[in-house]
């Protein structure tokens, strides 16, 4: 384990992208760098002899140490620079006190120093598990839990292509997850979350949190609420319902009061990640109450691979080519409908587990601008 987090990787990634001419860009990937190398070595440091998920007794928890670091080259038909740059390199810590009382704290270095996931859970039966601190939100099958960024074949669930604006309240582009994810439906939040599982097919997971996203203090006494339902008709098919309501503060000409803004879904995921066919695909409507308070959009997203393997003991294990379409049509301020579509070839080759290399080609059509692409290639480390 000490081989893969030693100075010669992160030195690796700060020469991966020396050759930039910007000094703003190279002084920021150093900072994550350094952030990172000390982070991996204060771990290191107090935990000898750590290896991949292995678990390790410290005071009253067991801890199992976990990470990912995904170092990313995107191109971009709207500004035409060649830009690398670290997606994510976070270090996760599951701690295990006893067989109904966990937690968990997640940070990332990618951009200075987050705080992702921090949480503890108390185990009351299969049924019912409370949980307190930050974590994810329950709603659109690509954001929730089930959507992980080292599971997902997609480099970017947003679709984000630089240079690119425009769309009505979010900016940025007019796509399933960035409707979800600025407009507070999706993402991480301060709160309650209650889980479980009813029988052998029902499962379902509820919060109740601030609203106003991760890291950030309450601006008032009203609370979001979020919830997903999943029903698993056999061991491939698993369809879900799911639904937001956020609360948030008018502006001061509408004397700051609080308001709140509703959405909804539905989803069907067929499969699993790294195995064979799999197919994830939702539908959500909802307000869109940053573009304005009776605005309201409407999106749907579908995400098909299929994974190989690859036999033999060579270098790589498998390779999943994959396909997303993105269709969403929301209210600007005016009430006119701004329609776009989101389409993502791509290509994974898996060196082992959730390791493995991405090329993605976004193309992104809106009926109020020109067409925009960009093109990404992603290292996925994951321990």
């Amino acid at each position: 384990m000490a081989g893969e987090f030693d100075n010669g990787l992160v030195e690796c990634q700060i020469h991966a992208i020396s050759p930039l001419k910007s000094a703003r860009v190279m002084g920021h990937a150093k900072r994550c760098c350094r952030s990172f190398q000390w982070a991996v070595l204060w771990a290191l440091a107090v935990v000898p002899g750590v290896n991949a998920q292995s678990e390790i007794a410290a005071g009253a928890a067991n801890v199992t140490v976990r990470g990912r670091i995904h170092i990313q080259h995107s191109r971009s038909s709207v500004e035409a620079v060649d830009d690398v740059f670290l997606r994510r390199a976070r270090i996760r810590l599951n701690l295990d006190m006893t067989e109904t009382f966990d937690a968990r704290i997640e940070a990332d270095f990618a951009e200075g120093t987050s705080l992702t996931d921090a949480w503890a859970r108390l185990t009351l039966g299969s049924g019912l598990q409370l949980s307190v601190g930050q974590f994810k939100r329950p709603f659109s099958p690509f954001g929730s839990t089930g959507g992980s960024s080292s599971d997902l074949p997609m480099i970017e669930r947003t679709g984000h292509i630089e240079g690119v604006s425009g769309c009505p309240g979010v900016d940025g582009l007019c796509s399933f997850s960035n409707l979800a994810q600025k407009l507070e439906f999706d993402g991480r939040d301060l709160g309650l979350r209650a889980e479980g599982s009813l029988g052998n097919r029902l499962s379902y997971e509820a919060t109740l949190t601030n609203g106003e996203g991760a890291n950030k203090a309450d601006v008032n006494d009203a609370r979001s609420a979020s919830a997903r339902l999943v029903f698993a008709v056999n061991k491939r098919i698993r369809i879900a319902a799911f639904a937001g309501s956020h609360d948030y503060q008018a502006p001061p000409s509408k004397g700051n009061q609080t308001e709140r803004a509703n959405a909804f879904g539905t989803d069907i995921n067929v499969g699993e990640f790294r195995n064979g066919f799999h197919l994830m695909a939702g539908i959500e409507r909802g307000d869109n109450w940053l573009a304005g308070p009776e605005a309201r959009f409407t999106a749907a997203e579908g995400l098909a691979s299929r994974y190989f393997r690859l036999a033999g003991n060579g270098h790589f294990s498998g390779v999943e080519p994959m396909f997303r379409v993105s269709w969403t049509s929301t209210e600007d301020a005016a009430g006119t409908a701004r329609r776009a579509v989101l389409l993502t070839p791509g290509i994974s080759l898996y060196v082992t587990g959730k390791n493995f290399v991405a090329v993605n080609l976004d193309w992104y059509d809106p009926d109020f601008a020109s067409s925009e692409w960009s093109l990404k290639a992603q290292v996925f480390v994951f321990y």
